[in-house]
């Protein structure tokens, strides 16, 4: 039943976008922006399940050595874990360069808790994930420590093909799921989710049950399991994905860790959540490039890329090096993107003198040749991949199509 009307609901909003271009007089197409990937800390996306009844491990953020004393004397738990806060993976195989080994520590005493956050906050955290000099830790999350008695996992995503949301889960959680996936087929279990009916709750026990929940633990299990998907519906999340989503020796259903990406497109009512964006550990020129709403990420060549779609931005990179090149950078300007925002991109480019030109192509070229700012940045003459854009426009069109 989910599938027919998700369809339907698509081709409806298809006929409105089209209905709506053709009223404004403009071409029957949409064109999407890329936006820059909103980045939470582990905390905040805790509190966002906290706040929506979902169980996770309770919490203080602390972002001082005496404050996560006090945090973990509060907590009066058997066992703390305390985490350094940064968005890099690898946090507990990490080193400080205050010395500290791991980003992540468990410790029965309070007092020790102190000790270790004063050798994490205000130093900087390196791990695989980070740059060479590593990211300063400014806050530290003071948990509660639970055993884990057994793992699973379970997520929400929206899904193309089903035109709608999705519940995703597998017995066999704690590990990637991917090879899971790859090796063991039989136990990752998909149930489609009617968008205008929502979870009901004999698809939250099925999938319980499916999970290897037992006894009142299956019912816990689906009760988690609904709010989960009132998360993702309130604040416009494309995917909650969960690892693992395990229960206790005490017979508890807990959330450890949680993944969380959101629709951009809804940040105009989501402004809270979309306020917590983490920015202070990127680069300036990165953070100069989303305001424009073009990614940019530093590499240490010296051949710039100035590429429109992430795919050919990629594929540059790869010919460059494969041609004994080193490409100084990844920017993506996205398909639709304006003549402002090509400017932009040039002033970014031209000031890392490091950098020399190179380029790809996805949308109309016209954009860019248009969109050029050399003169008032210093340069000469636009590069050659450039100058042979200036074509007539209908050429430029056709390539557009071939490409896009």
């Amino acid at each position: 039943m989910a599938a027919p009307l998700a369809k339907q609901a698509g081709a409806v909003l298809r006929d409105l976008a089209l209905r709506s271009a053709r009223l404004r007089g403009g071409c029957p197409a949409v064109q999407l922006t890329s936006r820059r990937w909103l980045n939470l800390q582990e905390y905040q996306s805790k509190k966002l399940m906290a706040d929506h009844g979902v169980t996770v491990q309770r919490f203080f953020v602390a972002d001082s050595a005496n404050d996560a004393l006090e945090a973990a004397q509060r907590l009066k738990a058997k066992e703390i874990v305390l985490k350094a806060q940064i968005l890099a993976g690898g946090r507990g195989k990490g080193i400080f360069n205050s010395g500290l080994k791991g980003g992540v520590h468990l410790t029965k005493d309070p007092k020790t808790v102190e000790q270790l956050a004063k050798q994490m906050i205000g130093y900087n955290l390196s791990t695989k994930q980070t740059p060479k000099d590593g990211v300063t830790v400014k806050k530290v999350m003071v948990a509660e420590a639970l055993n884990i008695s057994r793992e699973t996992y379970f997520a929400i995503l929206m899904d193309r093909a089903c035109n709608g949301p999705v519940m995703v889960g597998s017995p066999q959680g704690g590990v990637d799921i991917e090879e899971v996936a790859v090796t063991s087929p039989e136990l990752i279990f998909k149930e489609e989710i009617d968008i205008f009916e929502g979870i009901q709750d004999r698809q939250a026990l099925q999938m319980a049950k499916n999970l290897g929940f037992k006894g009142p633990l299956q019912q816990q299990a689906a009760d988690q399991i609904k709010k989960l998907y009132n998360l993702f519906l309130k604040i416009d999340a494309t995917q909650v994905e969960v690892n693992p989503f395990g229960e206790t020796p005490e017979g508890q259903v807990v959330c450890f860790d949680a993944k969380i990406n959101f629709d951009d497109n809804a940040e105009f009512r989501q402004k809270e959540i979309f306020a917590m964006d983490d920015k202070s550990e990127n680069e300036p020129i990165e953070n100069e490039a989303a305001k424009y709403d073009l990614k940019y990420i530093g590499l240490d060549g010296n051949i710039a890329c100035f590429v429109n779609g992430a795919g050919l931005a990629m594929a540059t990179c790869d010919i460059i090096s494969l041609n004994g090149g080193k490409p100084a950078n990844f920017l993506d300007l996205g398909g639709g993107v304006k003549e402002a925002q090509v400017y932009q991109a040039f002033k970014l480019l031209t000031a890392d003198p490091k950098e020399r030109g190179g380029e790809g192509a996805l949308c109309c070229c016209q954009q860019v040749v248009q969109g050029r700012g050399w003169q008032s940045i210093g340069q000469e003459s636009p590069s050659a991949s450039v100058q042979a854009t200036q074509q007539s426009c209908s050429q430029c069109h056709q390539m557009a199509f071939l490409c896009g």
